[in-house]
């Protein structure tokens, strides 16, 4: 009788994931705390250090947000943007042009999640060839260890174990050169500066530029802050700048992914893009993605952001947009993400998160500094941040991937009452070898929050130490 209750209790009808095993589900939530029903127990006390996949902004329960919907659903639903447009797409479009560095887009499109945007950035960056008359322009560098989504066009521009799952059906890789990838605590040599560093890696994308002719190469494609594919590694001084040079060089669109890292998450100056971490003044993208923060889970919508070079191309060419989606640009979704954007603007929201965040990394820092545990490197920008697990802090021995340590390591960490993404593949993206475990919390952590949640992670990380020793797995 038990068993039979136990196995309805846990049967999902979900097909996601692991699919004959309900995940643990969420009964309510307020700010960054929420209320966890997990094999029949309940967890009164979570704190939601993650918000999903670095989606959460305002994080549970905002009052404010069911007020937005009610505001929004009766200006109109639906329309179909090939046909009649809607001012609320038009006004998030303007929000986030002018919430950025003047010059940098003159356009934007609204979809449903970062896989449909890196899709279509693929796709719009192949038409602005066509419209210049370049056809041949149509190999997208991406870099090696990455990850743009789950659709077979940006599966075919990542690198990782899902992508190598579905390779047989993926789009040709001489198509889809990858670059090495960026990362300095496992690819930096000892004797090697971070200049040197960065000089390397931008030799090596321009060899691979060269190798597949610069009139055949449409975009290069980069992640700004690394989300699920490497936790959160901050490009080193100059790197950025030096993709964005070679692509002016070799007239290349330069193409950066920021649907996890963007929107406010990572931004220094309480602005929306996380490139300005890095980029030199009066250097742009020429095309960027976004989602994750752009609707804080309250609303599905991610989006491209169009560039003045590529709006120009499109203008003096055939001034369409070849093809298009039922729901892109929204109208209802637009209007409340518009509406929630403006909220975290006013309160001062991404300033708070670049604050806190930067705080939380540097607790976390401090925390493991010198103790010889399996937190081997503590990094992130903003409101992104990663501990990578090693089993040897001085020779970055990882721990074998059988051993499962990222997804055990989230387990415990949620028992202490922290919520955690645990991932693998950090070290090798094809074999799943690395783990790590990343953070995303809310926009609206406080100082009181950042405490708690080092305290909780330090603490689920010294019980986790513990059952390795025991179990013989750590030495």
């Amino acid at each position: 009788m038990t068993n039979n209750y136990t196995k309805t209790l846990n049967k999902s009808y979900v097909f996601q994931s692991i699919v004959d095993k309900k995940p643990p589900q969420v009964l309510k939530g307020t700010g960054c705390r929420i209320v966890v029903e997990k094999n029949g127990k309940i967890y009164n006390d979570i704190i939601d250090a993650v918000t999903g996949a670095a989606v959460g902004a305002l994080g549970w329960g905002d009052k404010d947000v069911a007020q937005f919907m009610l505001d929004v659903l009766p200006t109109h639903t639906y329309t179909y943007p090939a046909i009649i447009g809607n001012q609320n797409s038009e006004n998030l479009a303007k929000f986030y042009i002018d919430h950025s560095p003047k010059g940098a887009f003159e356009s934007a499109l609204f979809c449903g999640s970062g896989s449909e945007a890196n899709e279509n950035a693929l796709k719009i960056s192949k038409q602005y060839w066509t419209e210049r008359n370049k056809p041949k322009k149509n190999k997208f560098i991406s870099r090696e260890a990455s990850y743009h989504g789950f659709s077979l066009g940006t599966l075919s521009i990542s690198q990782h174990a899902r992508a190598a799952e579905f390779s047989d059906i993926l789009l040709d890789q001489a198509l889809c050169p990858k670059m090495p990838v960026c990362y300095p605590y496992r690819h930096q040599k000892d004797d090697q500066t971070e200049a040197e560093y960065v000089q390397y890696l931008l030799d090596a994308l321009e060899q691979l530029i060269v190798k597949n002719d610069p009139e055949t190469v449409a975009s290069i494609i980069v992640e700004t802050l690394p989300g699920s594919s490497l936790g959160t590694v901050p490009p080193p001084k100059g790197y950025l700048p030096g993709i964005r040079r070679l692509c002016d060089k070799y007239d290349i669109l330069m193409h950066l992914d920021e649907v996890m890292c963007g929107t406010g998450r990572s931004n220094p100056n309480g602005g929306l893009n996380c490139w300005e971490n890095f980029l030199e003044p009066g250097q742009f993208p020429d095309i960027q993605t976004v989602g994750k923060t752009l609707g804080s889970g309250y609303i599905t919508i991610a989006g491209v952001l169009i560039g003045p070079k590529i709006k120009s191309a499109f203008d003096l060419g055939t001034g369409m947009v070849l093809g298009g989606h039922t729901y892109a640009s929204h109208n209802f979704n637009c209007g409340v993400a518009l509406k929630i954007q403006e909220k975290i603007m006013k309160e001062g929201l991404t300033k708070n998160i670049f604050e806190m965040g930067n705080l939380m990394g540097k607790k976390l820092t401090e925390a493991f500094a010198g103790k010889h545990n399996i937190v081997g490197d503590v990094r992130g920008i903003g409101g992104f941040w990663t501990c990578e697990l090693v089993k040897n802090k001085t020779t970055k021995e990882i721990f074998d991937k059988n051993l499962d340590v990222a997804h055990r390591c989230q387990d415990i960490l949620f028992e202490e009452g922290l919520n955690v993404v645990g991932m693998q593949g950090c070290v090798s993206n094809v074999t799943g070898d690395g783990d790590f475990v990343f953070m995303a919390p809310s926009f609206i952590i406080t100082e009181e929050d950042v405490n708690e949640i080092v305290r909780r992670f330090t603490t689920g990380i010294a019980i986790f130490e513990n059952e390795l020793k025991v179990k013989s797995e750590w030495i």
